[in-house]
């Protein structure tokens, strides 16, 4: 199962919204279809996949702490 959040496209604006918290986030290739997904610093993790990934979009949803996006991720992935 996915996020149930919309694609955003991986750009520099999604990595200046994305929150300076923890989550869970999951990217997308540019059809809709999830290419994967991981745990972290939901910032720190957007830009890195943009520098660094083929993904085209990206979502995520903010957790409380890094227990808590673990547990989000094991719940949803």
């Amino acid at each position: 199962m996915s996020l149930r959040k919309p694609w955003r496209d991986l750009d520099r604006s999604a990595a200046a919204a994305a929150p300076d918290r923890y989550g869970v986030y999951e990217l997308g290739d540019g059809e809709g279809e999830p290419v994967g997904h991981g745990v972290g610093v939901v910032r720190d993790e957007v830009k890195e996949a943009l520098a660094y990934g083929d993904a085209a979009t990206v979502r995520w949803a903010v957790a409380e702490s890094r227990e808590h996006a673990e547990r989000l991720a094991d719940d949803r992935f």
